[in-house]
């Protein structure tokens, strides 16, 4: 009960600022209509208990499960086990994301069905499955995290050179809707519990990070491949927005619980069903431990149902109806701060963002502060948002004018930050765009974007999320270059005194 008491504090503190951020906008620039306050806050409440809930059964559910399953493949010592365990986990676990499947809705809208669901859905979970199945080959090799990141996007940079400008987005979107609440907790545990077994402790606390990164390249890659194959023309579709005009506050919530209870309880069986049956072959735990995992399950589901709910019930009408109001203003310039203190503060609510942090902080031992970490997180995704509102203002600046440079410095950090805060930064970068981030900013964004003319919706809008998987790289590089050059200076004081 303490914990969970801890967890809601955390979560509290993380939600609030952003909630009232929205009330200040209602009463001085975007008045909303009550049913819609009423909403949005009763949104709020939602995502404090389900986040909570969820943080609490991914500690004793999902995290021990995911550490079981590395060890246990790395005592096998035989990398073909490894690989193919990998590709098999990769699969059922992509595929069965929530919010890859929104994306894939998405996608299927834009392109008025000639790119279907299904194909990206199975195209990103193979991109995923390979990339994972490669990143635990890297733990079990030392082979190094930021040489292969380099190989992996110099790739990415010669595929974009031939994808459309649609896809160039939705790719890099693939990547931050595959690193969702569900999917990072168990990447992170089964990266842990692979390099935990290595004798090297501070290897083994490097490698415990990257494998995040190196598996949502998969998506990246995959789509960029499908659309060079598949040859599409230009992707047609418009968003019909349209202010909710429901005055009834419940029903929008009742509505939700359904399709997101579906949606979570198949995310959730195959990781189960693989629990049950390594259980039953080499987990062999007790009766108590057994248990205490399958309660994590439940706790979260019922969480992740919670705070999804809230999200689409409460909190995605509040962001387009925001963005819409703020571009109607004469000065365009709001759109931007606005954006850039949402992006600052939506990233605080991401539940997979509180997942990583706090495995940073128990891996390093204290060393990297959590606090800290999240600072850089909210200073990076509030640019995102910002740069991607210019877009939206400018119609003459495109996404790869952004991500090309962006990228690019990414890699060329790779090489002069402290290993650690590499493989950090990368998973951050897919963390960074989950479920909160990427339906409220998308909704500002979208919001925006049909209030000003010359903007495109659903290209401007896809962007978004592949700037906020961006700028985390960025930022928690140059944190860890702070640590480095503070560290030096702390070794050269130690030794001046010890003289």
């Amino acid at each position: 009960m303490n914990v969970l008491v801890e967890k809601v504090k955390e979560v509290l503190s993380s939600v609030l600022p952003i909630t009232v951020i929205v009330l200040i906008l209602h009463f001085i620039a975007t008045p909303l209509e009550t049913p819609i306050l009423i909403r949005f806050i009763l949104g709020a409440f939602l995502i404090v208990l389900g986040l909570s809930i969820f943080l609490f059964g991914v500690d004793i559910g999902i995290t021990p499960i995911g550490n079981l399953m590395g060890s246990n493949l790395t005592k096998t010592n035989k990398v073909w086990i490894v690989v193919v365990t990998g590709i098999f986990l990769g699969f059922l676990i992509s595929i069965a994301e929530p919010d890859l499947h929104i994306l894939a809705e998405q996608v299927d809208f834009v392109t008025s069905g000639l790119i279907s669901k299904l194909s990206i859905v199975v195209v990103v979970s193979i991109g995923i499955a390979l990339l994972l199945a490669l990143g635990l080959v890297r733990i079990v090799y030392n082979f190094p995290l930021y040489k292969m990141l380099t190989i992996l996007y110099l790739i990415i940079l010669v595929l974009a050179l031939f994808t459309s400008p649609e896809f160039l987005a939705i790719s890099f979107d693939a990547s931050g809707a595959t690193t969702g609440a569900l999917t990072v907790p168990f990447i992170l545990a089964l990266a842990i519990g692979t390099s935990a077994l290595k004798k090297d402790s501070k290897a083994s606390e490097k490698d415990s990070f990257g494998l995040v990164a190196i598996t949502s390249t998969g998506a990246i890659i995959a789509v960029m491949i499908m659309n060079i194959l598949s040859k599409t023309d230009k992707m047609t579709g418009t968003l019909d927005f349209k202010l909710p005009e429901s005055d009834s506050i419940i029903a929008n919530f009742i509505k939700e619980i359904p399709s997101t209870s579906k949606e979570i309880f198949i995310a959730l069986l195959p990781m189960l069903i693989l629990f049950l049956i390594f259980q039953k072959l080499s987990f062999k735990l007790s009766k108590k431990a057994f248990m205490k995992i399958l309660k994590g399950l439940v706790y979260t589901f019922i969480g992740l149902v919670l705070f999804l709910v809230g999200v689409n019930a409460g909190f995605m009408d509040v962001g387009s109806i925001i963005g819409y109001k703020l571009a109607s203003f004469e000065n365009k310039s709001i759109v931007i701060i606005v954006g850039f203190i949402l992006g600052l503060l939506t990233i605080l609510a991401e539940p997979a963002v509180h997942v990583l942090t706090n495995q940073i902080e128990e891996v390093t031992s204290g060393y990297v502060n959590k606090k800290l970490v999240l600072i850089a997180l909210s200073i990076g995704v509030g640019f995102a948002v910002a740069l991607s509102m210019i877009r939206i203002i400018i119609p003459e600046i495109q996404l790869w004018h952004y991500l090309l440079p962006g990228y690019i410095i990414s890699i060329a950090l790779t090489y002069f930050a402290p290993k650690l805060f590499v493989g950090i930064a990368f998973d951050s970068g897919g963390v960074a765009s989950g479920p909160m981030t990427a339906t409220f900013i998308l909704a500002f964004a979208q919001g925006a974007a049909d209030r000003i003319e010359g903007a495109n919706v659903l290209v401007d809008g896809f962007g978004v999320i592949a700037m906020v998987a961006l700028t985390p790289l960025i930022a928690l590089q140059a944190l860890g270059l702070i640590y480095k050059v503070k560290s030096v200076k702390g070794g050269i004081e130690n030794s001046g005194k010890h003289s």
